[in-house]
């Protein structure tokens, strides 16, 4: 009776043990912007946003070589509530009090937060920044490799931008790389 007691006991803690997934090294622990509006509430923290397509091949490419870099997905944990927001999502999202709904246009559309995030400039990938009441600081367009991003979100991260011009500020930047 022991035996099957223990080995019960065992298998329940094995299994528990087997359903936390660790925090994988070097990955962008990537949340919803339900989410990260949700953590705010308790740790006020910037949002960043990549705003993507399933459709746009260069957004793939920055998922594959600049959001998968450990230098630059550390940043992107620590300072930030990363999220991955598909500008043609079909769910609604509230923030600020306002609900950001899919429009359709002839056979695809876009969505509103999409939409608003970009100033209805609809160019992917483009990465948003957002303080820690969820006011712009800075949309950024187009692909950046690791390298060249790495310095971008050191200086909004770190809030270097509230106090230096970024050209000042990059002439002193030590690249990790």
């Amino acid at each position: 009776m022991k035996k099957i007691v223990f080995s019960a006991g065992l298998m329940i803690i094995l299994a528990v043990g087997m359903s936390f997934k660790p925090v994988p090294q070097g990955e962008v622990q990537w949340l919803t912007m339900e989410e990260a509006v949700e953590k705010s509430k308790t740790e006020k923290r910037k949002i960043f946003v990549d705003v993507y397509t399933d459709w746009c091949g260069w957004c793939k490419v920055m998922d594959k070589n600049t959001f998968s870099e450990p230098k630059v997905a550390k940043i992107l944990n620590e300072k930030f509530y990363p999220v991955k927001f598909n500008a043609e999502q079909r769910q609604d999202v509230v923030l600020n009090g306002h609900t950001y709904k899919f429009i359709t246009v002839e056979n695809r559309g876009y969505h509103e937060l999409a939409a608003a995030l970009l100033n209805n400039q609809l160019s992917y990938p483009t990465v948003v920044f957002l303080d820690d009441n969820f006011n712009m600081i800075q949309p950024l367009a187009g692909y950046m490799k690791p390298e060249e991003f790495h310095p971008v979100i050191q200086f909004i991260g770190e809030d270097h931008y509230k106090s230096a011009k970024w050209a000042d500020w990059r002439s002193n930047y030590k690249s990790p790389y």
